[in-house]
């Protein structure tokens, strides 16, 4: 294709009718005639923001007996999921609860929303999903929203346009005098859940305008109308339109100006006044937030000055710009921080009145492994990480870094890992949803300390560049990364927790070898005839044994005792003892007849602790005759070697391994049998 036919193309493949959408003027009679259709253009910022959360959807969930909303919003439909939020559901709700009660005009609408957790937590990125979300819904259907420019007589006698330098509604047009009634008669006709109202001035530069045009027409506002075109309004924090950052820089290079605006010392000459409207830039944060959303990075870490500028903002919606009246503001103010910071302003008596007019919001960190491991799962993609990661890779390391945040049980008999292991709605013998309800109302402060997600990425990514040669990244590699970096990490400062980290690493590796184990016991007992046989023997001697009745032996023909043996064989692999065995096999065949009833075939994968037991049960019949533990020999007979090619070939197909991944597992778990074989002569000498 060439230049020219490139040119072409873009020209031919724009969009000109969503632009011209976009870009839509008209009349101040053509905005009301649109108010009276859609009064849902007149919406405040909260309500703006509520309907944007709530027009992606939600989901009600339940944790632990507990119903819970979940906001489809917070997963980042916009970007796919680049920016989603995993595992912070109840956090989400409350802030969303305070965005609703704002919306309704409930009194959070004169709050200043402060989110606090530690660091890494995902509060800059709640901000950040918000405001692209803003951003996205003003160019929709549901979100429009509009402001107005000036046509105005410039020196030359033409025609000039001036932009209403804070974006504001075309209603505060409206005389004083009449809004009530002109607000009455649209409400009156409105199906919309809010109540249109006008409310607030003017900013300078507007009012000043139409101060001056209204003596020219003599009070005739229908002419001073004449001068307004309203236009489509659309966010963007790129072109600071509606959304708002501000963030700390040292004291000596800021002052409250870059939140209110600022002098125009240039256009002083030109206008005779510092306190004329045309020659001040409105353009400070809030000005340019105005209808829109204004994000506090690091909130609390302002000069006490700005906490000031925060306090009329939040309560009387209202900012002092120099040399001009309190001017009125619509717009959500959010803020994020962290403990040390928070801490400093609870102790602060001075700061007492901003502390009044503030709505904390804690974010803490995940304390479900499930969801710390979607983190890092988004994070390192087959697209973005091209080493293979082997199994269980990432789900040790999000093991790691939640049991670093969770508080030790109270409950003796409880480990932290049985306990996230609980969080994450796995079942543990002799524990109920009640135990894990007891666990989260006994705990303090889970969440809100131990390690950042930031340091799992970091150290995740330095394994993948430290070991250039290897082409599958394994569990060990991670977590010897993890273990050395503490010693270094900044944020560590108490050497109690630093040793805490490392126990649970310890925890973490033994975790491992059972889950490698696992995978190595059900890639030799993969013979799903085998495990189907097995199965069969054990339903057919546990129902001859709830029944009192004999077995029928298949190949002798002679009727025979249950298999006792075989049944507890397998029994104790999911640790049913003795006491318990009647009732098990009870419920077991209950729940088999149960099926028979509903025309359904009892599978042993329906029952995921039985599955588990016959796999190791068959594990245990065959690896003898496979003779792992001579994988840690350099000698290897050609049978063994073949089954042990078998054996890899499943693991590769059936778990996600590599070729080098399943070798180096293979060898890991022969490592552990050798070592029991070591501990087992021992032991008999």
């Amino acid at each position: 294709m060439s230049g020219s036919q490139l040119f072409e193309s873009i020209a031919r493949d724009q969009d000109t009718e969503t632009f011209q959408e976009l870009h839509w003027e008209g009349s101040f009679e053509e905005y009301l005639d649109l108010v009276v259709q859609q009064p849902q253009i007149t919406r405040n910022s909260y309500q703006r923001l509520y309907d944007m959360i709530m027009g992606y959807g939600t989901d009600e969930i339940t944790q632990h007996r507990e119903r819970v909303t979940r906001f489809r919003f917070f997963d980042d439909p916009i970007s796919d999921g680049r920016d989603g939020v995993f595992g912070l559901e109840k956090p989400l709700m409350r802030l969303v609860n305070i965005l609703k009660a704002a919306a309704m005009g409930y009194g959070a609408e004169k709050r200043v929303i402060l989110l606090h957790g530690p660091v890494g937590s995902a509060k800059s990125t709640i901000v950040r999903l918000l405001k692209k979300g803003l951003e996205v819904y003003s160019k929709t259907d549901a979100g429009k929203m509009y402001t107005f420019a000036w046509n105005l007589p410039d020196l030359h006698g033409q025609d000039a346009v001036a932009l209403c330098p804070m974006n504001e509604e075309p209603l505060k047009l409206v005389p004083p005098d009449l809004r009530d009634k002109v607000a009455g008669w649209i409400n009156e006709k409105s199906k919309s859940e809010y109540q249109v109202r006008i409310e607030g001035d003017l900013d300078p530069f507007c009012r000043y305008t139409f101060r001056v045009l209204m003596d020219k027409y003599n009070g005739d506002w229908k002419k001073v109308m004449s001068h307004i075109r309203v236009r489509r309004l659309v966010l963007s924090e790129k072109d600071r339109i509606g959304i708002g950052t501000f963030q700390p820089k040292d004291e000596k290079n800021q002052d409250s100006t870059e939140l209110t605006g600022d002098i125009n010392y240039r256009k002083i000459a030109e206008y005779g006044s510092d306190s004329d409207p045309r020659a001040f830039n409105f353009d400070g944060e809030f000005n340019i937030a105005n209808r829109g959303l204004i994000e506090f990075i690091e909130m609390l870490k302002l000069d006490v000055a700005f906490l000031y500028d925060l306090l009329g903002a939040s309560q009387e919606h209202k900012i002092k710009p120099k040399k001009f009246a309190q001017t009125d503001i619509d717009e959500v103010i959010i803020g994020h921080t962290n403990e040390p910071e928070y801490r400093k302003l609870q102790t602060n008596e001075l700061m007492e009145a901003f502390r009044d007019r503030t709505v904390k919001v804690d974010i803490p960190y995940n304390v479900r492994v499930s969801d710390e491991i979607k983190i890092y799962k988004r994070d390192f993609t087959k697209e973005r990480v091209k080493k293979h990661v082997a199994p269980h890779t990432i789900e040790m390391t999000a093991l790691w870094a939640v049991l670093t945040r969770l508080e030790d049980p109270k409950k003796a008999q409880l480990s932290l890992l049985q306990k996230a292991k609980l969080y994450d709605g796995k079942n543990i013998p002799g524990f109920t949803e009640d135990h894990v309800i007891e666990l989260k109302a006994e705990a303090q402060r889970e969440g809100m300390n131990g390690i950042s997600p930031r340091y799992i990425q970091d150290k995740v990514s330095n394994a993948l560049v430290r070991h250039t040669d290897a082409r599958s990244l394994n569990p060990f590699m991670v977590l010897n990364e993890l273990e050395e970096g503490l010693e270094h990490h900044s944020l560590i400062a108490n050497e109690d927790h630093r040793k805490r980290y490392k126990e649970m690493l310890a925890v973490v590796r033994e975790e491992y070898e059972e889950l490698a184990k696992n995978d190595v016991q059900r890639a030799i007992s993969a013979d799903e005839e085998a495990i189907t046989k097995l199965c069969q023997n054990y339903i057919d001697s546990v129902k001859a044994y709830t029944q009192k009745e004999k077995v029928r032996n298949k190949y002798t023909g002679q009727a025979e005792e249950p298999d006792e043996r075989l049944m507890r064989s397998i029994e104790e692999k999911i640790e049913i003892p003795e006491s318990r065995k009647d009732d098990f096999r009870r419920e077991l065949m209950n729940y088999i007849g149960a099926l028979a009833i509903e025309g359904r075939q009892f599978d042993y994968r329906m029952n995921d602790r039985l599955r588990r037991a016959l796999e190791m049960k068959l594990f245990e019949d065959q690896k003898d005759s496979i003779k792992l533990s001579t994988l840690v020999s350099s000698v290897v007979d050609r049978e063994t070697q073949e089954k042990i090619d078998v054996i890899k070939s499943r693991l590769i197909r059936n778990m996600g391994y590599d070729e080098e991944s399943a070798t180096d597992v293979l060898n890991f778990v022969a490592s552990i049998f050798a070592r029991g074989d070591t501990k087992k002569d021992k032991s008999r000498n």
